[in-house]
């Protein structure tokens, strides 16, 4: 939907201002013509006026009145301007009229202009009123010079001026109105453009995809934010802009090459250490222009979207897959219950159903994380009180799975302790975090000691599984989470990814926090009631 902008009347005689300046320095030159007339040396030889000391008043007032005008410019309204111009024009201009009878048709012809321009700048109405009011001014001004016994001029002359002053003012009023709603039209425009140019230029700067305008001579000259944040500010101060074959020699390169082949290597590029590989993209400005945009894909952004068709193709896949699995397991799960029961089973075959009773349960534990993984169920968060929850779950897990030498205790710095989580959930990230601690949070030949803890952090409550292994190489961390990774010859890398997926779905987080020489902690920070 456009954006739209409501333009007031103002704003629409804004642009009148200028011929209201126009209007007003003719008429400033009108009245200094009038007194030249009277005052200058060629008076002398113009026929005298017939009321000298009016005439002498009529066009001194008229020149100050007019020099008022064009000194008070912008500070009054168009309008208010305008009217009051003409309202003096035609009082002092009559007058002069009468006072001057040889230059009478002189002052009438300058007064059709005085007419014409007042109704460009005044409504409609306005404008034909004043223009009737010239009209009977003009009749009134004749009427009036009969009486006073002047030389007798042609009744058709004021009838001429009459039609004149009524076809001018109609001609300029329609001139004016046209042009004020043109210019309100331009106006309406110009605010759009502006709204749909800042739209665009915030569209581009918080684009995740790096933009950045490259001259023809190969200097930066504008960036995105994306972009800024990969190859740093494009200018400074003392050496303006930066040039890219200096910034990034690599990108300087591929850039040449693809100005003068017109190919494009697609291979990603490291811009810094610290940063992702992005994949470069050329595209000139203009079709003849040697102005370049560069687009830099971030590669992390690519794969985390094949990463989630794939998820989403491997979930569906999955599920239907996982179905049929579980009723084959599940029947030799009884089968094997059923001869572990019989007494003429041998000690030595006791151990083989041990193993494929170990296999079964794991082989179940794939297929459930699997499914957990497709069905991605939405959270139904409460309020968890977490330090009850952890004695629980502790409680729950012993009687649930034998840790035989290993340790497994709950802590807490609180009494109580209330967060915004989903039960089931909760219960199935940690369960899968005491699993990993138990599995691999361990010294060689030491048994495994796990610690679930809660504390408050920052004003957030937190759940942290600590372990007493020899935590985690920096290297791995940063791939943690990924799903399908894993270290372990038995694992599915998908129980890290899912805890992590069920925590972002009850608006918490799971990370790894090192604790250099006690071992490692995987802390979830929850929602505090109220926030």
């Amino acid at each position: 939907m456009p954006l739209r902008t409501v333009v007031t009347p103002l704003d629409a005689d804004h642009v009148l201002y200028r011929e209201l300046r126009l209007f007003n320095l003719y008429r400033a030159l009108e009245a200094a013509l009038l007194v030249f007339i009277v005052f200058g040396p060629f008076a002398s030889t113009l026929e005298p006026p017939r009321f000298e000391l009016l005439s002498r008043s009529v066009v001194i007032a008229y020149l100050f009145v007019s020099l008022v005008m064009l000194g008070l410019g912008r500070r009054l309204d168009v309008r208010v301007s305008a009217g009051v111009g003409i309202a003096a024009d035609l009082f002092f201009g009559i007058l002069a009229m009468h006072a001057l009878p040889s230059a009478g048709t002189g002052i009438a012809l300058m007064l059709m202009f005085n007419v014409g321009a007042a109704s460009l700048l005044l409504p409609p109405r306005i404008a034909f009123a004043f223009s009737a009011a010239a009209v009977s001014l003009l009749i009134g001004e004749y009427v009036w010079s009969l009486f006073d016994g002047a030389p007798r001029r042609g009744s058709s002359e004021p009838l001429m001026f009459a039609i004149g002053y009524f076809a001018l003012a109609t001609l300029m009023n329609v001139l004016g109105r046209q042009m004020r709603d043109s210019y309100e039209i331009a106006a309406l425009r110009t605010t759009e453009n502006e709204h749909l140019a800042q739209v665009n230029e915030l569209i581009i700067r918080r684009l995740r995809t790096g933009v950045v305008l490259i001259d023809g001579n190969g200097r930066m000259r504008l960036a995105n934010e994306a972009a800024t944040a990969l190859l740093g500010d494009v200018g400074d101060d003392v050496h303006g802009f930066r040039e890219l074959a200096v910034a990034v020699p690599e990108l300087g390169r591929r850039l040449e090459k693809w100005r003068e082949a017109g190919t494009a290597d697609d291979t990603p590029v490291r811009i810094a250490a610290d940063q992702n590989d992005v994949i470069p993209r050329f595209a000139r400005l203009q079709a003849n222009s040697d102005q370049t945009l560069i687009f830099l894909d971030d590669t992390s952004l690519l794969s985390q979207r094949a990463e989630s068709i794939t998820l989403a193709t491997l979930g569906r896949f999955s599920a239907s897959l996982a179905h049929e699995i579980r009723n084959p397991l599940a029947a030799m799960s009884y089968a094997v219950q059923l001869l572990e029961e019989s007494d003429d089973i041998r000690p030595a075959d006791r151990r083989l159903l041990e193993i494929i009773h170990q296999h079964v349960v794991r082989m179940n534990g794939i297929v459930e994380n699997v499914l957990g993984l497709a069905r991605r169920e939405p959270a139904k968060p409460v309020v968890v009180e977490l330090v009850h929850f952890a004695k629980q779950f502790v409680d729950d897990y012993r009687v649930s799975h034998p840790i035989e030498s290993d340790t497994l205790i709950s802590a807490s710095t609180q009494p109580e302790l209330n967060a915004l989580f989903d039960p089931r959930q909760l219960h199935q990230a940690v369960t899968v975090l005491v699993a990993n601690a138990l599995n691999y949070g361990r010294m060689p030949g030491e048994p495994a000691r796990v610690t679930l803890r809660t504390a408050i952090e920052n004003g957030q409550p937190v759940l942290d599984v600590l372990d007493r292994g020899p935590g985690i190489p920096e290297p791995i961390r940063a791939r943690l989470f990924k799903p399908f990774f894993t270290t372990s010859s038995h694992g599915t890398g998908l129980g890290l990814y899912i805890a992590r997926e069920l925590c972002r779905a009850n608006q918490a987080s799971l990370d790894y926090v090192p604790t250099p020489g006690v071992g490692g902690c995987f802390r979830i920070r929850m929602s505090a009631l109220g926030r």
